[in-house]
């Protein structure tokens, strides 16, 4: 593996890439910490410190901590998650985006404008509904969060979040662009990654406290480590379908003739679905937590993280998305078409439409075995935790995004090593990336 990395840093392009995103990053995390104007940091922070179990803590942990200093970036990246799965949505239910987004790269950068054009619009509400919230909330200590209530902190608020959202954007874009990795997968890895130091020192101080005993603490650490070892065999798990290809002739040469297979990864969706499942559940439950209204306090009460509702809801749409974004991503008819115009075919099926149907009958089988265990690593960590009252900070959702964009990466150094005849950073098996 050292000698992967050592071969990173000799290729150019690939130094450059690398030093563009650690650089991306590292903006995003300067300005994590700058605040916005017009609250008191010090009555946010103890606030949020009685509501680190609640789904203020989730979206904390997904914005790396934002939310809770309330910095420019506390809305995250997580309102272009939902336009990204609105306008999904979209295209299979309305004709004019389902003809753009077959309309090849130009109608793809369509679709991408009005997604971003939907991002601003959805932070900006929420800004709004956030804003008249924190004016309602009164620290521990009695005083008020917000210094100056009314419409003129509402406005700079909305147009303060509203703009650090879009400038995340544009950096996950950049960095998809021209770094290395998923940009927007890259930015909420970062985040979860930068709470690790507070929350080691926090578990610390309760096992010094002795409010977490040391033999709890190492069973905790020990379902990490077989958590991580699972993420990692699942995500490189396939199942491989043998393709024969045909012999042709071609003046006098012989083309083909040779037997090959096609993976489809148990888990092609990745870590999407438990990411888009967390920001549906997010969106209404952050809004309905700084609405003052018995109705609104009901739905915060009931999306709280770790309640049996928010784990059944959470279940049902990661299942849901697996399926969605695998279709997305991966479509067997024009694998069929592509396997049939090259001489291919699968041993005993049918060209054509009989092999897109086979595809389709193995993806789908393969899909509920994937989020059948997407849904148990985001879920069975979270229940165990509760089960024992224990003050852990680090649940299934973080570490099955943390693991799975990390195997993403370096894949992606892996192929550009490989490409270019240097050695990667497995000598045997090689690291195989996701699709899409």
């Amino acid at each position: 593996m050292f000698e992967g990395l050592q071969n990173a840093t000799k290729i150019a392009d690939l130094r450059r890439r690398l030093l563009f995103t650690f650089g991306l990053l590292a903006v995003y995390r300067i300005g994590v910490a700058i605040p916005t104007p017009g609250i008191d940091g010090e009555a946010l922070a103890a606030f949020f410190e009685q509501a680190a179990s609640t789904v203020f803590g989730l979206v904390n942990l997904f914005s790396g901590g934002a939310l809770e200093r309330f910095s420019i970036f506390a809305l995250g990246i997580m309102p272009y998650i939902s336009a990204s799965i609105i306008f999904q949505l979209l295209t299979v239910v309305v004709p004019t985006l389902e003809r753009l987004s077959k309309e090849g790269e130009q109608g793809r950068r369509k679709i991408t404008q009005y997604t971003r054009y939907s991002t601003v619009g959805l932070a900006l509400l929420q800004g709004l509904f956030i804003s008249i919230g924190l004016e309602q909330i009164q620290a521990p200590g009695g005083s008020l969060v917000v210094f100056n209530p009314g419409w003129g902190f509402r406005l700079m608020t909305m147009l303060t979040l509203a703009a650090g959202t879009a400038f995340i954007m544009w950096l996950g874009e950049q960095i998809t662009e021209r770094g290395v990795g998923n940009g927007i997968s890259l930015i909420i890895f970062a985040g979860i990654v930068a709470s690790i130091p507070s929350a080691v020192t926090a578990t610390t101080e309760f096992v010094r406290e002795g409010e977490l005993s040391i033999l709890l603490l190492l069973l905790l650490l020990v379902g990490m480590v077989a958590i991580v070892a699972a993420v990692i065999f699942m995500e490189r798990g396939q199942r491989r379908i043998p393709v024969q290809y045909a012999k042709r002739v071609v003046g006098r040469r012989v083309y083909g003739g040779q037997s090959s297979h096609l993976p489809l990864k148990v888990n092609t969706a990745g870590v999407i679905p438990p990411i888009f499942a967390s920001s549906v559940l997010i969106f209404p439950a952050t809004i309905a937590g700084f609405a003052d209204h018995p109705w609104a306090q009901t739905v915060a009460n009931v999306l709280t993280p770790g309640g049996s509702i928010y784990n059944l809801s959470y279940v049902a749409m990661i299942i849901f998305f697996c399926y969605f974004y695998t279709a997305v991503v991966f479509n067997p008819t024009d694998v069929a078409d592509n396997m049939k115009k090259n001489g291919g075919f699968i041993p005993g099926i049918r060209p054509g439409q009989r092999t897109a149907d086979y595809i389709d009958r193995v993806l789908s089988r393969i899909t509920l075995t994937g989020a059948i265990y997407v849904s148990i690593i985001c879920v069975l960590p979270n229940l165990l935790v509760g089960s024992f009252n224990v003050p852990f900070f680090f649940g299934g959702t973080a570490l099955l995004i943390v693991v799975g964009v990390a195997l993403d990466t370096v894949a992606q150094i892996e192929t550009q090593l490989i490409m270019r005849n240097y050695e990667g950073f497995m000598k045997r098996g090689r690291l195989r990336g996701r699709r899409g």
